[in-house]
């Protein structure tokens, strides 16, 4: 699985954030005039994920577990469930813990 989503150029057209699936985990990227962040995080790492819905776009957090909440910004609504779906699919086939 490799799938590749990237936030609205509409609201920042020079540094769109992106989010980045693979079999092991997610790579988020959240881009800044100079600079940026990339953060891997393994499915198994993550916590939960939640949505904050604007009018237009949507905020994702990814929390993982024993770091800070990961925070990208200005994705579509549509795009920002499937991200959201993609990573629930997910989870439970990489926990490494007794509630399967």
């Amino acid at each position: 699985m490799s799938e590749k989503f990237r936030s609205s150029s509409f609201k920042d057209p020079l540094n769109p954030d992106e989010v980045e699936f693979n079999d092991k985990g997610v790579t988020f990227r959240s881009r800044k005039l100079i600079g940026g962040t990339d953060n891997f995080v393994f499915y198994s790492d993550i916590s939960g994920v939640e949505l904050d819905n604007g009018l237009f776009f949507s905020t994702i957090r990814v929390i993982p577990r024993a770091r800070p909440e990961i925070i990208i910004r200005n994705f579509s609504k549509g795009d920002a469930r499937r991200i959201k779906e993609l990573i629930l699919e997910n989870v439970p086939n990489h926990r490494p813990d007794v509630f399967r």
